[in-house]
């Protein structure tokens, strides 16, 4: 048996007006997702626990399998395994973006104009050479993703995530770690601005300190793979010590090479693994942009370049299970994720469930399962 769990990122949604007041997954062409959900289950998942933020650090663990709840310790430890770093116990880890402010403290882009990973890795140096130092170093990651890691001490801070505030005035850091905090952003704009870019300070948030998780393997006795662009997922790759593959056209933007992405996984599990992951970010990036037209594109890519042909390229391999389901949703009137529970698919290629339609109106009425219980379910096929 293998198995296949697809996430598009930020994907459900709510009624849009300037799609007649269906949602993306309504309005989308979505033929082969529509014939799955006929031979599947459709039903609702809580991948957000109550009172835990609705980000994909934690829908992502929760759809790995692992309680949120149990071994959530904030985003930016997650990333920064990604990175490979190993923090101490006298650490912990910030995520740190590059982002737009306007004069009047607008958040006028939380991705700071999606700078390339190279310009931005000029920036991040030039913070750690000017910034950095007794006990606070700055990182490069991908873009306008980056990390800083700083003294433990600093973990007591209440931090806003930039998405949150996309159009809205900036919410700096408060609690006793906020004047730290917001030293470091304010002493960033000198940086900044030696730089062409539309990004103007960074932002910090996402703070904790290194989650200890027991691996996949342990947990559920599978060699298993993933392939995604974005640090926070492939952190918990690390973490779980679920092997991180790289595909190249890979990208955490619109232009990922979808098709890569199913060859990958097809050949992987071919080669042997068990279980491999998908992840693609387009659909959350568009429902942040409020991009109404990128998020139906981008889902329809879904179904044209990876649904089609991974069941085609499954069917050859033998018996398979598959899971889908977005890691939050990414409404786009609001530009930024809720904890709201989501749609899920359940498939078994030899064993046909109940059918449904895979959108969020068809299942309204349904009771929300936990969303860490799902990988059970398709491991077990119950």
């Amino acid at each position: 048996m293998k198995y296949v769990v697809c996430v598009p990122d930020g994907c459900a949604d709510e009624p849009v007006e300037a799609l007649g007041g269906r949602t993306p997954l309504e309005a989308a062409s979505l033929p082969t997702l529509a014939a799955l959900a006929g031979r599947g289950e459709v039903g609702r998942a809580a991948v957000i626990p109550p009172g835990m933020p609705p980000g994909s650090d934690v829908g992502n663990m929760a759809i790995l399998g692992y309680d949120p709840a149990e071994y959530h310790t904030g985003r930016a430890p997650i990333e920064a395994a990604a990175l490979g770093l190993k923090l101490s116990p006298d650490q912990v880890a910030y995520r740190c973006n590059l982002v737009t402010l306007g004069d009047d403290g607008t958040m006028v882009d939380f991705a700071g104009g999606h700078p390339s990973s190279a310009v931005a890795e000029e920036v991040i140096d030039a913070l750690e050479a000017e910034l950095g130092g007794g006990g606070v170093s700055f990182h490069p990651g991908v873009e306008y993703r980056h990390i800083l890691v700083a003294p433990a001490a600093w973990a007591e801070s209440d931090c806003t995530p930039p998405h949150d505030l996309s159009d809205k005035p900036a919410v700096f850091p408060t609690g006793p770690a906020s004047s730290q905090l917001r030293g470091l952003m304010d002493a960033s704009r000198s940086v900044l601005q030696r730089f062409d870019l539309p990004a103007t300070q960074i932002w910090l948030w996402g703070q904790g300190v290194q989650p200890e998780m027991p691996s996949f393997t342990d947990r559920w006795g599978l060699d298993a793979a993933l392939n995604s662009a974005v640090d926070l997922v492939r952190g918990l790759g690390v973490l779980t010590g679920i092997e991180v593959l790289d595909v190249e056209g890979m990208t955490a933007g619109y232009d990922t090479d979808y098709a890569a992405q199913r060859e990958s996984a097809l050949d992987t599990l071919a080669d042997g693994a068990d279980l491999v992951l998908i992840h693609v970010e387009a659909t959350d990036e568009a429902g942040h942009a409020g991009d109404v037209a990128a998020k139906v594109d981008a889902l329809e890519r879904w179904d044209r370049d990876i649904l089609t042909d991974l069941v085609t390229g499954l069917d050859r391999l033998g018996p398979w299970r598959l899971l889908l389901l977005p890691d939050h949703a990414t409404p786009l009137h609001l530009k930024t994720h809720t904890p709201d529970p989501v749609p899920y698919l359940l498939v078994d290629s030899v064993r046909p469930g109940p059918g449904g339609a895979y959108t969020e109106p068809a299942v309204a009425g349904v009771a929300a399962r936990p969303g860490h219980s799902l990988m059970g379910r398709l491991l077990r096929g119950d």
